[in-house]
């Protein structure tokens, strides 16, 4: 567990806006733990999908078999749970994602149940609401959630393929998108993550790319194709941004994150299939907390695995 495993990328601050002066360096990323095994005890997980992270550290799984959540410390100590099956208030069907708001609030998105619920951070319940946009139905298969800078919950749709936004409590805003390759189209849009500046990253899973838009869904950019080589994505799951603006994306079918500059420039990238340290059997979600600590979800694992910037070796 304590086994130490480095990998090294170039990165190079190319955003004044997240990293001041443009300067090379090379910067380090250690293993520094995991926890979880397959079960359903404490500490335990059934396919984990998805990982958050608050401001104050701490880490929230979405255990789906197990239907329910869990919290930890920073480094895995196991705080609390709460969830059952079931279609009531704090029980869940096919729980798959999860994000957590400046507040502390944890909405959970619920693939079987078509809905969202809202805890506070121990796990009370404050509400739910049934995804229900300009589309004139209830989204079949909502997957992923993200909290913008500004409180406003915005979800997935894979299935009808489409973002939708809302209030904190529930009021539908806004919502774009539909199947195909163009520009603001998506193939099984999942995860998604805020920057910093509000722009919002999502992981289009058969497209093979990462599209980026404002907060009010107009398209900025994209990258990526299917492949395997530095740049390209076979299926990406999820992604997250650091408070530097690095936009880190993991790949649930070639089992590793790669990084990236906020438009997409390659920065580096670590994982292959496997059980060890730094090894991954279909990676699914991924979070990073404020000290720059990237958490990652090893679904058939049933894992979660972390990873911490390091200084250089200067010697």
């Amino acid at each position: 567990m304590e086994s130490h495993l480095r990998i090294f990328l170039l990165f190079v601050c190319a955003a004044p806006l997240f990293c001041g002066p443009v300067n090379a360096s090379a910067l380090v990323y250690e293993y520094a733990g995991e926890w979880g095994r397959e079960g359903s005890g404490p500490g335990e997980f059934n396919a984990p999908s998805d990982v958050a992270v608050t401001s104050g550290g701490t880490v929230y799984v979405v255990d789906t078999f197990n239907e329910r959540v869990q919290y930890f410390s920073s480094t895995g100590s196991f705080l609390g749970t709460w969830g059952s099956y079931g279609r009531g208030r704090c029980q869940f069907n096919l729980p798959n994602g999860l994000a957590a708001a400046s507040n502390g609030d944890i909405y959970v998105v619920e693939g079987g149940n078509e809905r969202i619920q809202r805890f506070n951070s121990t796990g009370s319940y404050l509400g739910m609401w049934a995804p229900e946009g300009s589309k004139g139905w209830r989204p079949c298969s909502p997957s992923a959630v993200a909290v913008s800078p500004r409180n406003y919950v915005y979800l997935t749709d894979s299935y009808y393929n489409y973002i939708e936004y809302f209030t904190a409590a529930g009021s539908f805003l806004s919502s774009w998108g539909s199947k195909g390759k163009s520009d603001g189209e998506f193939g099984r849009p999942c995860g998604l993550a805020f920057a910093p500046d509000g722009t919002l990253y999502v992981a289009d899973h058969w497209n093979h790319r990462v599209q980026y838009f404002n907060r009010e869904g107009s398209f900025i950019g994209k990258w990526g194709s299917y492949g395997s080589g530095r740049g390209e994505f076979y299926s990406p799951s999820d992604v997250a941004v650091s408070s530097a603006g690095v936009v880190f994306v993991v790949e649930h079918l070639n089992h590793r994150v790669q990084y990236f500059t906020r438009r997409g420039k390659y920065l580096g990238q670590w994982g292959r299939w496997g059980s060890g340290a730094g090894e991954f059997r279909y990676p699914r979600g991924i979070a990073v907390s404020p000290d720059g600590t990237v958490y990652v979800v090893d679904e058939l694992n049933h894992r979660i695995q972390y990873f911490r910037p390091v200084a250089p070796d200067r010697n």
